[in-house]
Protein backbone atom coordinates (compact mmCIF):
# COMPACT_ATOMS: atom_id res chain seq x y z
CA UNK A 1 0.00 0.00 0.00
CA UNK A 2 1.20 3.67 -1.11
CA UNK A 3 1.38 5.78 1.88
CA UNK A 4 2.25 9.76 0.60
CA UNK A 5 2.40 12.64 2.86
CA UNK A 6 0.73 10.31 5.73
CA UNK A 7 -2.54 9.16 3.50
CA UNK A 8 -3.14 5.56 2.52
CA UNK A 9 -3.87 5.75 -1.56
CA UNK A 10 -6.84 3.58 -3.00
CA UNK A 11 -4.99 0.82 -3.99
CA UNK A 12 -6.63 -0.25 -7.64
CA UNK A 13 -7.03 3.28 -8.97
CA UNK A 14 -4.73 5.11 -11.06
CA UNK A 15 -1.93 7.37 -9.67
CA UNK A 16 -3.42 10.46 -10.73
CA UNK A 17 -6.77 9.87 -9.09
CA UNK A 18 -5.06 8.14 -6.03
CA UNK A 19 -3.20 11.35 -5.40
CA UNK A 20 -6.22 13.05 -5.27
CA UNK A 21 -7.44 11.67 -1.87
CA UNK A 22 -4.43 13.98 -0.50
CA UNK A 23 -5.49 17.38 1.07
CA UNK A 24 -4.89 20.35 -1.65
CA UNK A 25 -4.23 17.74 -4.49
CA UNK A 26 -6.58 18.02 -7.39
CA UNK A 27 -7.05 16.91 -11.10
CA UNK A 28 -4.33 20.07 -12.29
CA UNK A 29 -1.67 19.55 -9.82
CA UNK A 30 -1.38 15.86 -9.74
CA UNK A 31 -0.84 15.25 -13.71
CA UNK A 32 1.75 17.84 -13.05
CA UNK A 33 3.25 15.82 -10.74
CA UNK A 34 2.79 12.68 -13.04
CA UNK A 35 4.58 14.58 -15.63
CA UNK A 36 7.28 15.90 -13.15
CA UNK A 37 8.27 12.32 -12.40
CA UNK A 38 7.66 11.54 -16.14
CA UNK A 39 5.60 8.43 -14.89
CA UNK A 40 3.23 6.71 -17.48
CA UNK A 41 -0.82 8.18 -16.55
CA UNK A 42 -2.14 4.72 -16.50
CA UNK A 43 0.14 3.50 -13.75
CA UNK A 44 -1.93 2.25 -10.89
CA UNK A 45 -1.06 3.13 -7.16
CA UNK A 46 -0.32 -0.86 -6.39
CA UNK A 47 2.19 -1.07 -9.48
CA UNK A 48 4.44 1.75 -7.56
CA UNK A 49 7.81 0.75 -6.39
CA UNK A 50 8.53 2.57 -2.80
CA UNK A 51 11.81 4.06 -4.97
CA UNK A 52 8.42 6.01 -6.88
CA UNK A 53 6.72 6.62 -4.02
CA UNK A 54 9.73 7.88 -1.91
CA UNK A 55 10.31 10.45 -5.28
CA UNK A 56 6.48 11.24 -5.00
CA UNK A 57 6.74 11.94 -1.30
CA UNK A 58 9.61 14.55 -1.52
CA UNK A 59 8.25 16.61 -4.88
CA UNK A 60 5.11 16.92 -2.97
CA UNK A 61 6.15 17.86 0.24
CA UNK A 62 9.02 19.89 -1.15
CA UNK A 63 7.18 21.92 -3.53
CA UNK A 64 2.97 21.99 -1.95
CA UNK A 65 1.45 22.85 1.18
CA UNK A 66 -0.68 19.82 1.66
CA UNK A 67 -2.98 18.11 4.59
CA UNK A 68 -2.23 19.40 8.46
CA UNK A 69 -0.07 22.55 6.99
CA UNK A 70 -2.44 23.44 4.55
CA UNK A 71 -6.01 22.79 7.06
CA UNK A 72 -4.34 24.54 9.85
CA UNK A 73 -3.62 27.76 7.42
CA UNK A 74 -7.37 27.74 6.07
CA UNK A 75 -9.17 27.40 9.68
CA UNK A 76 -6.16 30.54 10.54
CA UNK A 77 -7.63 32.24 7.51
CA UNK A 78 -11.36 31.83 8.56
CA UNK A 79 -11.03 32.69 12.08
CA UNK A 80 -9.63 35.61 11.01
CA UNK A 81 -12.31 36.64 8.97
CA UNK A 82 -13.89 36.05 12.22
CA UNK A 83 -12.65 37.84 14.37
CA UNK A 84 -12.23 41.39 12.34
CA UNK A 85 -16.11 41.02 12.06
CA UNK A 86 -15.95 41.51 8.01
CA UNK A 87 -18.83 40.55 5.84
CA UNK A 88 -17.02 37.11 4.99
CA UNK A 89 -16.36 36.26 8.96
CA UNK A 90 -19.90 37.30 9.70
CA UNK A 91 -21.26 34.98 7.09
CA UNK A 92 -19.26 32.14 8.99
CA UNK A 93 -20.18 32.62 12.01
CA UNK A 94 -23.98 32.24 11.37
CA UNK A 95 -23.51 29.47 9.18
CA UNK A 96 -24.92 30.78 5.95
CA UNK A 97 -23.08 30.67 1.98
CA UNK A 98 -19.92 33.11 2.17
CA UNK A 99 -19.92 33.38 -1.54
CA UNK A 100 -22.72 35.90 -2.26
CA UNK A 101 -24.93 32.90 -3.19
CA UNK A 102 -28.99 33.60 -2.77
CA UNK A 103 -31.11 32.19 0.70
CA UNK A 104 -34.25 32.92 0.27
CA UNK A 105 -34.25 29.35 -1.27
CA UNK A 106 -31.73 26.98 -1.28
CA UNK A 107 -28.63 26.77 0.69
CA UNK A 108 -29.84 23.72 2.47
CA UNK A 109 -26.71 22.69 2.90
CA UNK A 110 -25.30 25.58 4.84
CA UNK A 111 -28.46 26.13 6.71
CA UNK A 112 -29.59 22.59 7.61
CA UNK A 113 -32.59 21.21 7.87
CA UNK A 114 -35.67 23.25 7.73
CA UNK A 115 -37.23 24.78 11.06
CA UNK A 116 -40.95 25.42 10.53
CA UNK A 117 -42.47 28.14 12.48
CA UNK A 118 -45.17 26.84 15.10
CA UNK A 119 -48.41 29.07 15.74
CA UNK A 120 -49.79 29.22 18.50
CA UNK A 121 -53.69 29.27 18.76
CA UNK A 122 -54.97 32.38 20.71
Amino acid sequence: MARIVGVDLPRQKRVEIGLRSVFGIGPTRAKALMEKMGMDPRTRVNELTDEQANTLTNLIQNDYKVEGDLRREVTGNVKRLMEINCYRGIRHKRGLPVRGQRTHTNARTRKGPRRTAIKKKT
